[in-house]
């Protein structure tokens, strides 16, 4: 299994700030759906090994913590929801819309929401002994550092982690980088899968299922 943490300190918090028409006017939410999509999908595949955490801290009721794992198998509607790289806004949408106060809700199956930071997600991995990673350009080089097996890869949107809380997270982290020049959020997401593919592909990490979808 490998993760990723994407933080966005302008990403909406509820379902009536989401413009599905243009997302970019709902606090760049197009990043948040282009990280998700460079996650789970591609061509003509999906990959089941991957869990995507978003920590959305926007207006008008930050923070959120959106947790993606897609349930593949089963009948739509039934055990599944459709996930398609057309729909992801909607699916955000509705995951905001069907928040309750207090509680972690699983609004359809593999769609978890809840009231959580960005700081308290990042604790709880690391009190668990997880494999933390963030992307960082004076980080080591991916192709040189040990890539311990079930990653979890963090990062942020084009204003970056929130600067409040970063000297004590980058504790907990290994920084890591994809190389010197800046990617987009979603490219540096596409990369990192590249890398872990690799390095399952030549035997260094366990190898993953893709399944097959229809465009």
């Amino acid at each position: 299994m490998r993760e990723f943490v994407y933080y966005s300190r302008i990403a909406p918090t509820a379902g009536n700030y989401v413009n599905e028409t243009d997302p970019t006017e709902s606090g760049r939410l197009d990043i948040s759906i282009h990280s998700i999509i460079a996650a789970f999908f591609l061509s003509y595949k999906i990959r089941t090994d991957v869990r995507m955490h978003l920590i959305f801290a926007g207006m008008p009721d930050p923070p959120k913590h959106l947790e993606l794992q897609p349930v593949i198998e089963g009948k739509t509607g039934i055990h599944k929801i459709y996930l398609s790289k057309k729909n992801v806004a909607g699916v955000i949408k509705r995951m905001l819309y069907k928040y309750r106060e207090g509680e972690k809700r699983e609004v359809f199956p593999g769609f978890w929401i809840e009231k959580k930071g960005f700081l308290e997600l990042i604790n709880e991995f690391y009190s668990q002994g997880r494999n933390l990673y963030v992307l960082d350009p004076k980080g080591k080089d991916i192709r040189e550092a040990e890539i311990k097996p079930d990653p979890i890869f963090i990062l942020g949107d084009n204003r970056g982690l929130p600067t409040k809380e970063l000297k004590r997270f980058k504790k907990m982290c290994t920084p890591i980088s994809i190389g010197k020049r800046t990617y987009f959020a979603s490219h540096t997401i596409a990369i990192v899968n590249n890398e872990l593919d690799r390095l399952e592909d030549s035997g260094k990490l366990p190898k993953s299922p893709l399944i097959e979808i229809e465009e």
